[in-house]
């Protein structure tokens, strides 16, 4: 799963730095292939394996009384929730708009829009500080809630800082009208 979520941070970025409409295309499909060949794949099996492990080994709901399991379970239970509403169906919408705009032959104000919305990019850019504090929690297993707590603003933090300098990094909209 991290690592299909590093696959889609890199197409992401590869699909701004493009100025050509089909590359772009290309780096959006890479997006899709990553999310639905690796992400959600990996997310299904680590939700099954995660569930039966600790159901076999701390008890079923003995897991509230360690904040490392704890914190890891209720981080997936919110990166599974989001990344399969907000961030995947932002994705999904976006490669539909691609296609749109392929047909047509430019870049639409529709894909200009959605490709412009905060929320999805800032949820997009949330996924992989989320998964490295899961598996900071995993690794150092901490007996209090500071780690997480701090780690989970961290990834907040760093969430919007990306989703306020990418788009300045590669400023993708008007100025494509022409390619």
């Amino acid at each position: 799963m991290g690592a299909g979520l590093i696959g889609v941070w890199l197409a992401d970025l590869r699909s701004r730095q493009h100025r050509d409409l089909i590359r772009f295309s290309e780096a959006v499909r890479y997006i899709a292939v990553f999310y639905d060949g690796v992400v959600v794949p990996g997310a299904l099996i680590l939700l099954f394996s995660g569930s039966w492990f600790t159901i076999q080994y701390y008890g079923g709901w003995d897991f509230i009384k360690l904040p490392w399991l704890t914190g890891m379970i209720a981080l997936f239970a919110f990166e599974f929730i989001e990344g399969n509403t907000i961030t995947r169906l932002y994705f999904m919408k976006l490669r539909r708009l691609t296609n749109k705009a392929i047909i047509e032959g430019k870049i639409t104000e529709e894909l200009e829009q959605e490709r412009g919305k905060l929320v999805p990019s800032f949820t997009h850019y949330l996924d992989l500080p989320m998964v490295f504090l899961i598996i900071a929690l995993g690794t150092v297993k901490p007996t209090t809630w500071e780690m997480f707590i701090y780690g989970s603003a961290a990834a907040i933090v760093l969430a919007t800082l990306f989703t306020v300098l990418v788009p300045r990094m590669y400023p993708w909209g008007h100025d494509l009208k022409g390619s």
